[in-house]
């Protein structure tokens, strides 16, 4: 797993999500969107941060249920193992899970906030290997 740098603690900051997920359900925290302002001083307009907001495919898990990949009739891991643990970057599918926000507690700006999501552990699209930083999605 990759060091966590500055860049990905502000992408990815720790915060409750409030939930737990449950039976085969894995818990992914998303990308955070970028502030309001790039480094260069260039203004983000609403448009821009709702469009990146709803193509981010980029998820940190934050918990595992403890039936995610395993037989649901024997309870037995599956042969493949796990596909992803605790810390691990993945591709999420968009239109997909249960999604909600969590405000940053030292948030001067309403619109500072988390989103999280959770879903079916055979819902995982892929598991990122590289930088979850670089990750775009198009549509």
């Amino acid at each position: 797993m990759m060091e966590m740098n500055e860049d990905l603690k502000e992408a990815f900051p720790d915060i409750d999500p409030g939930a737990k997920p449950l039976g085969a359900r894995i818990l992914v925290q998303l990308r955070k969107p970028k502030k309001k302002m790039t480094s260069s001083g260039i203004v983000l307009v609403t448009e821009t941060k709702e469009t990146e907001k709803v193509q981010n495919v980029v998820g940190k898990v934050v918990d595992i249920g403890p039936l995610a990949f395993k037989k649901r009739d024997t309870m037995e891991p599956w042969p493949e193992g796990s596909w992803c643990e605790k810390g691990d970057y993945l591709r999420c599918p968009k239109w997909t899970g249960d999604r909600w926000e969590v405000k940053l507690p030292d948030a001067e700006d309403e619109e500072d906030k988390v989103e999280f999501l959770i879903l079916n552990d055979h819902e995982i699209v892929a598991k990122i290997t590289g930088n979850p930083l670089t990750v775009k999605a198009f549509v």
